[in-house]
């Protein structure tokens, strides 16, 4: 759209292009309504108006009058073409206007918020309506001022910018005024002076006639959508304004042509009067063409879209209906020209034959598309200006009867046409998409035999390209037709009943249509040079069959004036002067055969005028005799298969495109969404959903520059809309796989005792209620879930294959790649599903197992899509793995030491937190103990929502391992590390703040003072949380120690190689003070595979090393073994519980063992790295030699202070827990002298022989043989009163059977899983794993000389304890 003109530089006088739009025969006023890519009729309109003149003043020279006369004729019919071209831009230009104002309904003169806010007209809805109302009534005589006074001195005070707002809208109902007058005189000149205008014989003029008739119909048609009324009558207001007045001076020829067409169906039947009876003959003409292509028997039957010739199949090449085939690819132009030529000359409907072309028409359709996606309702139309014209023939028939035998005929044919128009519209609304679904079904079958014959024989596709492209344009009219009518509401006889016309949104034919019309199209293009090959030799040859009838005794005869002559010259030095090129050459040579083309239609213009002396059926007769085609005939073949050199691509996409679909891309979508994961859909029809978007931008206008970027961006947004459908459909086909109903309805194993159930109910023949018998999934009756995975499954590769496979999709500068969508899909479905089965329905955790294995069902079915994508998914699904493991930028990967600031991934970070809390801090009270014989926690209280043991096994750890990889390793050992460190900060201070305290204790200890002790120990602040803090810090210990035996068992497994290298690099690393950087990552590597040294000592010494050294750097660090040995001292020893089936307590107190050995040890190491560093860079300038010695001896003393701290909390505690021993205290001494025990068997720098020297070992044995005793003796009891199942374990304490039992504030109850026992020795065997000394061989050695090994081996206790006679011992 142009932008707005100036407004007047003088008032006095009206702007130069207004007065210029003013003139009708002003020919310039076209240029903006032509694309600027056309320069040929831009220059013609550009030229004077005397462009005829002047070309017959230069053609004065060398041709005579008849010469002036066909080049005058020639730029006649170029005027029509170029003319159709200005209707398709007026058309854009009120589409445009018509979207601005929000698409008006004028009739009922009610209008939206839009209509008024778009800045055109004045925002004053009570004058406007009124004169568009009143119209033509002059606006004076309105007296507007009483309508709307505050309107109308709104208008005064802003008529200017008002007038610059409708002055270009003016100026386009002047160029619709200039257009009916310029497109009346030419259509009146054509009809008048060519003589025949037959499909067959004249097609070329025909077309260039019928499509300027039709233009011009539809530009009035369309014009009513307008507000023509409102824009002129205020613009005319404004203007008076303005001009102190006057009206503008085109105002009443402007009301002359708006009331003429109002309605515009009136206008145009007075107007196009004198044309109708060449209508009414052109459209009998093609009346044989629409009767074959509604019959879709005949068109299958008889091979009109098939390569085949009908007769005999052995003929490849089709030459049995070759008009016909033409003729068929422009049908839809014939229908057009049906509905529009009896709308607007109803006369022609009283022709006999008529009757028979209208109804065929009328019964298939129900709107009449004018442009782009407006329409008006056809039947409607037809019942208000067509019927009364028949009525009216039909009673001035009927007056004359009696008089005129015509006059009968005219009367029976006019009732007939009535009782048509009666019944038409009925059996539109109910036949019309049964009628177009059935041709939809006939092209898909036909266009796809199409497809697989010349994909096979490629060789054929040329000289069958008008049949190409006859099929590919009815299927091209069928997918319009079908979107054009979705939602569209007719009414029926009764005006008042509307009635919604019944689409099916579902049809799966669409699909097909469009998915063998877009394979059709590539199959021409990729034979593109083969056609024009072909094209030029059938070019070759008509040039020698031309000559040879110029040559002919009657051309000869004729005497053709030199004029006429020198055009057949012209044509065929432009047919011999086609350079002959075969093979891959031609596609290199640009071919320009528009003056051929030229040439031919001046020579058909001369010999069809009625002003010619020679004329078309004279050169037919002249050359028919020869036996061979006539002269036009030959002619009109050159033309066609000239456009096939260098026009193929234009004639394609006329046939083939699909553009006009963009009006219609949100029924579009919701048609695809409905298809093509329907039973009927295929998945290689997303190629051809997306590929119409490709045309999309092609809908726009240069008209209206703003109309490229709004189809563009509606054309992506499609594509867009389209491919996250697609990807849903992909999910969904994967998500039904990896369900339960999918493939893991095959993964369904029985529990052992489901399978016992099972077969044992099978062996009596009875059936219980929701069993199956083994063996159903074989029945027949019981295949119909494999047969839904086999078409899963079948859909899925199928649309990986074809998205893969499928060329990106272009639009505008966008570029859409299918696989890469594709890939992200999966990637992301994939992530999805990891986050999914984290967490079950109750919110718990699910079990690394069970992760594992639904990840890898997962994985097997992204395995199956990759086997059909040339990409790598599996990539993709280790950079998810990685994400949600390490969750860093991927740089910080190759670094050691990971950043401080990267965060880790979400899955590990909820696996994490999930296991730390509820098996660690155990936050929901379930009752975790660590069980040392079997190296798991356990859940002392089912709370029916997790069971420890179930996460805790190595089992479970491993598959947890596995999943989330060293990475995930590393976030759980972060998280431990930093609970472990705020719980060991805690015991730093409850060091320094009792460290009066802890001397006196220490004093007490080396003086014998029993109360000095006591008193000190009970000055100790905040003792219980501080235990409690070390029990936590000891489960964190045993809890990592648990995820490096893991760790290790699958490095072992996977990469045997590098844990053996790492196993072998350990044991010959140096053991200097301080170590290498190096030598420390080593460690610790080894450390998280549990290799190396002593694991909780060395974990500890690390944890240290990092929050600032050992435990109070300062000398308050010595008191640490009797702060440790005043845990003894602790409330918590009164409601604890040995456990001999776990070998530990039910308070975890074994758990503080743990704690006390690692952190004495690790602080003793960091202690003693520490102070030789600083002596190291103290003596820096001292020889080599010299600190080697200072390492080694620094060594062998820090082991030596780690035994002597120990020894010293051993004697201490021993000290305290001998001195509270009475007959009411046993039950509180016999759990501590367990613990110090198994912190002897704990500890690889405490030998049992420390313990013994201070509690006799007699005292321990009996201890162990009364508590393991009691334990047999109580599940003999258990297990013969209660018969527990095998899946109840039974509740085990020890509390009831303990020489003095006091219960506590809670006596927590394990469940175990507890087999039948068949013997106390075997069961005390499988049971105890730490108990009194054994000075065997193969116990642990004295730790004396500063080496010690931390594994205990040997035989079990248990033997020395069956054949003890003492009992326990008191001290009195």
């Amino acid at each position: 759209m142009s932008g707005p003109r100036q407004l007047y530089s003088d008032q006095s006088s009206p702007p130069k292009s207004m007065k210029h739009r003013s003139e009708p025969d002003s020919q310039s006023r076209w240029l903006e309504y032509l694309p600027p890519n056309n320069t040929e009729e831009r220059e013609f309109y550009s030229s004077s108006p005397s462009t005829s003149r002047f070309n017959n003043t230069n053609n004065s020279s060398s041709a005579d009058s008849g010469a002036g006369r066909s080049t005058n004729k020639t730029l006649q019919l170029e005027s029509v073409m170029q003319l159709s071209q200005v209707a398709e831009g007026l058309l854009t230009k009120m589409y445009r206007l018509c979207s601005v104002l929000d698409f008006p309904d004028l009739g009922s003169h009610s209008f939206s918020d839009g209509f008024w806010n778009s800045g055109i007209l004045p925002n004053f809805p009570r004058i406007c309506v009124l004169v568009s109302k009143k119209f033509p009534e002059h606006p004076n005589r309105l007296q507007l001022e009483r309508v709307d006074k505050v309107g109308l001195d709104a208008l005064h005070e802003n008529a200017e910018g008002y007038f610059q707002n409708l002055e270009p809208w003016i100026m386009l109902l002047l160029d619709l005024m200039a257009f009916r007058e310029q497109a009346l005189r030419l259509i009146l000149d054509l009809s008048s002076t060519v003589i025949t205008l037959l499909p067959h014989q004249n097609s070329l003029i025909l077309h260039a006639f019928m499509d300027l008739f039709c233009s011009f119909v539809k530009v009035n048609l369309f014009s009513d959508k307008i507000p023509r009324k409102m824009l002129l009558q205020m613009y005319n207001i404004l203007h008076s304004m303005l001009k102190a007045g006057r009206d503008c001076e085109f105002y009443h020829r402007l009301v002359q042509f708006i009331d003429s067409y109002d309605p515009p169906l009136k206008g145009l039947q007075e107007d196009l009067n004198f044309v109708s009876p060449r209508i009414g003959e052109v459209l009998e003409a093609v009346g044989p063409i629409i009767f074959l292509s509604t019959d879709t028997k005949k068109l299958r039957n008889e091979g009109f879209l098939s390569p085949f010739h009908p007769r005999y199949p052995d003929i490849l090449t089709n030459s049995a209906h070759p008009m016909r085939a033409q003729d068929l690819a422009y049908v839809t132009s014939y229908r057009e020209w049906v509905l529009l030529g009896y709308l607007v000359c109803p006369d022609e409907l009283l022709r006999v034959t008529s009757i028979d072309i209208a109804m065929v028409v009328l019964k298939e359709h129900l709107i009449l598309p004018l442009f782009r996606d407006e329409y008006i309702l056809l039947h409607e139309n037809y019942q208000y200006h067509v019927l009364p014209k028949i009525l009216e023939s039909k009673k001035m028939a009927k007056s004359g009867r009696a008089k005129q035998k015509e006059a009968d005929l005219e009367y029976n044919v006019a009732k007939q046409v009535e009782k048509m128009l009666a019944e038409v519209h009925e059996q539109a609304l109910l036949y019309s998409d049964v009628i177009h679904h059935e041709r939809r079904i006939l092209l898909k079958q036909e266009i796809n035999r199409m497809v697989l014959f010349f994909t096979d024989q490629p060789s054929l596709l040329a000289p069958n390209i008008q049949m190409v492209f006859s099929a590919l344009a009815l299927a091209q009219s069928e997918t319009i037709w079908y979107f054009q009518h979705i939602g569209v509401a007719s009414s029926n006889s009764k005006p008042s009943r509307v009635k919604p016309i019944d689409i099916d949104a579902a049809d799966p034919t669409i699909g097909f249509l469009l998915d063998t019309t877009d394979r059709l199209s590539s199959l021409v293009r990729k034979y593109i040079a083969a056609i024009k090959g072909f094209a030029v030799s059938y070019l070759s040859g008509g040039a020698s069959r031309i000559r040879f009838l110029l040559g002919s005794p009657g051309m000869v005869a004729l005497d053709l004036d030199s004029s006429l002559r020198g055009l057949f010259q012209q044509v065929l030095h432009c047919l011999e002067s086609v350079p002959k090129l075969h093979g891959e050459n031609i596609t290199a040579v640009n071919y320009d055969l528009s003056d051929l083309r030229k040439h031919w239609l001046a020579i058909l213009m001369i010999v069809t005028s009625s002003r010619s002396s020679i004329n078309i059926r004279h050169l037919e007769k002249a050359t028919v005799s020869t036996g061979k085609e006539g002269l036009v005939s030959e002619g009109n073949s050159a033309y066609h298969w000239s456009r096939c050199v260098d026009e193929l691509e234009t004639q394609l996409s006329k046939h083939a495109s699909l553009k006009k679909l963009y009006f219609y891309h949100q029924h579009l979508t919701a048609v695809f969404r409905n298809t093509m994961f329907g039973p009927e859909g295929r998945p290689q029809h997303c190629c051809a959903w997306l590929g119409v978007a490709s045309s999309f931008p092609d809908c726009a206008s240069p008209i209206v520059p703003e109309e490229v970027n709004k189809i563009g961006r509606d054309a992506i947004m499609y594509v867009e809309s389209l491919i996250e459908s697609i990807m849903g459909g992909l999910e969904g086909l994967i998500n039904i796989l990896d369900s339960e109903g999918g493939i893991g309805s095959l993964e369904m194993q029985l529990s052992p005792e489901q399978a016992a159930i099972r077969l044992n109910n099978t062996m009596r023949t009875k059936g219980v209620s929701g069993l199956l018998a083994p063996g159903h999934e074989s029945f027949p009756e019981n295949s119909n879930s494999i047969k839904m995975l086999e078409a899963a499954m079948q859909r899925l590769t199928n649309l990986c294959s074809v998205l893969n496979d499928m060329e990106p999709i272009c639009v505008l500068n966008h570029v859409f790649v299918l696989r890469e969508y594709m890939r992200d899909c999966i990637v992301t479905n994939f992530k999805r599903r990891l986050h999914a089965i984290l967490k079950t329905d109750n919110n718990c955790l699910q079990r690394p197992s069970v992760m594992e294995s639904l990840l890898v069902r997962h994985l097997s079915i992204v395995h199956l899509a990759e086997q059909h994508i040339s990409m790598d998914l599996t990539e993709g699904i280790r950079e998810v793995l990685l994400q949600e493991s390490f969750g860093g930028p991927v740089m910080n990967l190759q670094f050691f030491e990971k950043p401080i600031e990267v965060q880790a991934g979400s899955a590990i970070e909820i696996v994490t937190n999930w296991y730390v809390d509820h098996i660690v801090k155990d936050v929901t009270n379930s009752g975790i103990t660590f069980d040392t014989s079997s190296n798991l926690f356990r859940s002392s209280h089912q709370n029916g929502i997790f069971s420890a043991e179930s996460f805790t096994n190595l089992s479970e750890l491993k598959s947890l391992v596995r999943l989330f990889g060293p990475y995930g390793f590393q976030k759980f050992d972060q998280t431990l590390k930093e609970l472990t460190a705020a719980l060991l900060n805690c015991v730093d201070t409850a060091l320094r703040a009792n460290r009066e305290s802890l001397e006196s204790v220490a004093g007490a200890i080396i003086a014998g003072d029993r109360i000095e002790r006591e008193t000190s120990l009970k000055q100790i602040l905040d003792i219980e949380p501080l235990v409690g803090f070390c029990i936590q810090a000891g489960q964190a210990i045993a809890f990592r120690k648990l995820l490096t035996e893991s760790a290790g068992k699958v490095l072992e497994e996977k990469v045997p190689l590098v844990y053996s290298l790492l196993n072998g690099v350990l044991k010959i690393l140096d053991n200097e003070i301080p170590e290498r950087d190096e030598i420390i990552r080593l460690r610790r590597v080894a450390s998280c595979v549990d290799l190396g040294r002593e694991h909780d000592i060395e974990w500890v010494r690390e944890i240290l090393s990092r929050i600032g050294g050992g435990i109070s750097e300062d000398n308050s660090r010595v008191l640490l073994p009797y702060l440790c040995a005043g845990f003894m001292s602790s409330s918590m020893w009164g409601s604890v519980v040995y456990d001999v089936k776990n070998g530990g307590f039910n308070n975890n107190l074994h758990c503080l063992a743990r704690c006390i050995n690692a952190v004495i040890g690790g602080s003793e190491y960091v202690r003693m790295e520490r102070e030789m560093q600083r002596q190291t860079i103290s003596n820096i300038s001292s020889n080599f030699e010299s600190t080697q010695e200072f390492e080694s001896l620094n060594r062998a003393s820090i082991e030596a202070n780690i035994k002597s701290a120990m020894q010293l909390f051993i004697k201490s505690s021993s000290l305290i827990v001998l001195d509270s021993w009475s007959e009411t205290s046993r039950s509180y001494i016999f759990p501590k002298l367990i613990f110090l025990d198994q912190l002897c068997e704990l500890s690889p720098y405490l030998p049992r022989s420390t313990l013994e020297s201070h509690i006799p070992y007699t005292i321990i044995r009996s201890v162990y043989n009364q508590y393991y005793t009691n334990s047999l003796s109580s599940t003999h009891q258990d297990s013969s009163l209660n018969n527990p199942s095998p899946k109840q374990s039974p509740l085990i304490s020890l509390s009831h059977s303990s020489p003095a039992g006091r219960p506590g504030p809670y006596e927590p109850g394990p469940h175990e899983d507890v087999h039948e026992m068949k013997g106390g020795e075997r069961f005390l065997r499988s049971m105890r794993r730490s108990g009194p000394l054994d000075y065997s061989v193969s116990r642990k050695v004295n730790k004396g000389d500063g080496s010690g090994s931390s594994q205990v081996s040997g035989p079990s206790p248990m033997q020395r304890f069956a054949v003890s006679r003492s009992g326990p011992l008191l001290y009195k």
